[in-house]
């Protein structure tokens, strides 16, 4: 058969394009399910807190993923600048994953514990204040904005029936731990609980 003759009819052209997606998924993909290191969390690994899952949603809210990516890879360049590259042991209770594809801001897969809370907080309220080239939009109204808990209890549960380990305890205390808090402080207890499960020099 004529390569010519294949490009020219759409639906043959159309049959070997699933047939070689297919193969590809199936050698590449399919194994990455039966393999502990990519559906097991890192040990040591605990679910985030109440806090810090409400911290999250106002982290995909904001579209903080849209400019930074939670991925390092594992290239010299990027390990040297932002730490021990990512594993997948570290994001299996993410849902949906905050992986991101672009980097307009750095990666934040290991911000956790490297600025202060103060700092986090005065680089949202107005990140010029910190960082004078910064063309990231300011967030003041997390300042204000009070978080009351109401789903927390729910979008916990809903973790849990896909696999985090979260307890009736957590669960039933999840309102009282965040209520009253703000969503700066939510915001900030997320990105401090970044990458810290592994450790590494910068």
């Amino acid at each position: 058969m004529k390569h010519e003759a294949v490009e020219k009819n759409i639906g043959l052209l159309a049959f070997f394009m699933v047939i070689a997606v297919s193969v590809g998924g199936l050698t590449q993909i399919v194994p990455l399910f039966f393999q502990d290191v990519t559906n097991k969390p890192v040990e040591g690994m605990k679910p985030r807190t109440a806090l810090e899952l409400e911290g999250r949603d106002i982290y995909i809210r904001e579209g903080c993923v849209g400019c930074h990516s939670q991925m390092i890879r594992p290239f010299r360049a990027e390990t040297e600048r932002y730490g021990h590259y990512s594993v997948a042991g570290e994001s299996v209770w993410d849902h949906p994953f905050l992986w991101g594809s672009k980097r307009t801001g750095p990666d934040l897969a290991r911000v956790g514990g490297r600025y202060s809370d103060d700092w986090h907080r005065a680089h949202l309220y107005n990140p010029r204040n910190v960082v004078p080239e910064s063309k990231m939009p300011s967030y003041p109204w997390l300042v204000e904005n009070k978080l009351d808990g109401k789903d927390t209890a729910k979008k916990m549960e809903v973790l849990r029936t896909l696999g985090t380990p979260y307890t009736d305890a957590d669960i039933a205390g999840a309102r009282d731990a965040v209520k009253g808090k703000t969503e700066m402080d939510a915001i900030v207890a997320y990105l401090q609980g970044l990458g810290t499960i592994i450790k590494s020099k910068r």
